[in-house]
């Protein structure tokens, strides 16, 4: 019997947010209530970027492809949760190249930021150099803990050097209660049109 993991952030008003910027925060709107005597209705106000979300090229690259290109084949599949729960401030090639990672897989980094729930500006990322060594070995994609895979370096080195690749990127994880090791990896971004990004819900089957 497998194990069900929801590796998604909780999308709420007053969730992790980039920068902690309140205008990057969701807004939940009431605009119709049981109160008059009406149906309960929600408008949300949602950045693109919130919580658990896949970047499509487009975000970095002129030109890319958008989010409603990305092949819904590649958003399943075999999946590796990497232990980095020791690394300090940026996941470097020598952290990653003990796991002798495989063509075709989805890497997923753990790391202390899946340990907390407000926003640091010394989350860990992956560095450049961690990203060239990614993107040279025929993975499908890396997913981050953090809300960034990079913390605005100058030019992007990581998310163009990772796209450039066609290695999909997805941020916002949640992978706390998640043990280092071998999982079927499931992705569901919003069926969005257009843009460069989608939130998504994730999760994990395992033993």
């Amino acid at each position: 019997m497998f194990k069900l993991y929801d590796i998604s952030s909780v999308i709420r008003p007053q969730m992790q947010v980039w920068k902690d910027l309140e205008h990057n925060r969701p807004v939940f709107e009431t605009v119709r209530s049981h109160d008059s005597g009406e149906t309960h209705e929600t408008r949300i106000s949602l950045d693109a970027h919130t919580g658990t979300h896949l970047d499509a090229p487009l975000h970095m690259l002129p030109g890319g492809e958008k989010i409603e290109a990305i092949p819904l084949g590649d958003l399943i599949g075999p999946a590796r949760v990497l232990d980095l729960t020791g690394a300090e401030d940026g996941i470097t090639r020598q952290d990653l190249e003990p796991f002798a990672i495989q063509p075709g897989e989805w890497i997923l980094l753990k790391t202390k930021n899946s340990y907390t729930d407000e926003w640091r500006d010394d989350f860990i990322y992956v560095k450049q150099d961690g990203a060239e060594y990614l993107a040279g070995l025929g993975i499908k994609g890396v997913g981050v803990d953090g809300l960034g895979i990079e913390r605005s370096q100058e030019g992007y080195p990581t998310h163009r050097t990772l796209m450039r690749s066609g290695v999909l990127i997805l941020e916002g994880l949640r992978l706390k209660e998640v043990s280092g090791g071998s999982y079927f990896f499931v992705l569901a971004p919003l069926k969005l049109e257009g843009i460069e990004a989608a939130p998504a819900r994730a999760f994990l089957m395992g033993s």
